[in-house]
């Protein structure tokens, strides 16, 4: 019964939004990665963008006022991980905040020895464990070199719906928490070794070193921005991510 209202209630927001055609279109341009849909999926994907943009706030800091065009631009690409998935993978949480530009958040995280530190590292998103997706709208535009700001944030959002972001999200039934664990674990052991030795032609970017939480965030933005690196660097990965995303991005280009 509450399954059959929640479809009606969905299906009730998608029918009465107002959602311009030509808005949305000039966003399916603007995203490179987003071009391949096939056209049952971009009608997919706009009632997916419908629902977040219902559910969720997206405002502006610091005198940034967005338009309707730029709240479609964050949610298309926010939208694009739970294609096929659900829009209750974003549970818990309503506020998108967007800076004009890199902010400097004011948090503090006590180490391992008790020693309180202060982060001053100018940040170009960041997500809170239910709490706040926040990002720099200089970062938000679609970039060439598979560095997706808004797809690392959210993807830190799927891994934190069972705890911290650590890498590992919760599995769907009959995804194997073995595999996963293996394909990530090495993978994540050799891209470190790779960014120590200064292998430049590695094309994903190095700050996927950083925490085995931070790979699977960067390794999510290559999967849709350059899934073709993905799947020729750590093959084991990306299946593990195809089966999470329930997506093929590969399948939708030749390079």
């Amino acid at each position: 019964m509450l399954e059959a209202f929640k479809r009606w209630r969905r299906a009730r927001i998608i029918t009465r939004a107002a959602l311009d055609p030509a808005q949305w279109q000039q966003t399916l341009e603007r995203l490179p990665f987003l071009r391949g849909l096939s056209a049952a999926e971009r009608v997919r994907l706009r009632r997916v963008v419908i629902l977040f943009l219902h559910q969720k706030s997206i405002h502006g800091a610091a005198g940034l006022e967005l338009d309707a065009g730029m709240r479609l631009l964050i949610a298309a690409q926010a939208c694009i991980l739970i294609l096929n998935l659900d829009i209750d993978y974003y549970r818990g949480w309503v506020e998108v905040i967007v800076y004009p530009d890199e902010f400097v958040p004011g948090g503090e995280y006590t180490d391992e020895d008790g020693i309180v530190h202060t982060e001053r590292e100018p940040r170009a998103g960041e997500a809170w464990l239910q709490g706040p997706v926040i990002l720099s709208w200089a970062d938000v535009a679609p970039s060439a070199d598979g560095v997706n700001v808004v797809i690392h944030e959210f993807a830190h959002k799927l891994d934190m719906l069972n705890g911290d972001a650590n890498g590992f999200p919760p599995l769907h039934h009959g995804m194997s928490r073995e595999a996963w664990s293996q394909a990530f674990s090495s993978a994540y052991a050799d891209f470190c070794r790779r960014v120590d030795a200064g292998e430049e032609e590695v094309a994903i970017d190095p700050y996927a070193a950083e925490s085995p939480g931070e790979f699977f965030a960067v390794m999510s933005e290559a999967f849709f921005e350059m899934p073709h690196a993905v799947s020729g660097l750590y093959p084991a990965v990306y299946d593990q991510l195809k089966l999470f995303y329930r997506q093929d991005p590969a399948a939708r280009t030749d390079v």
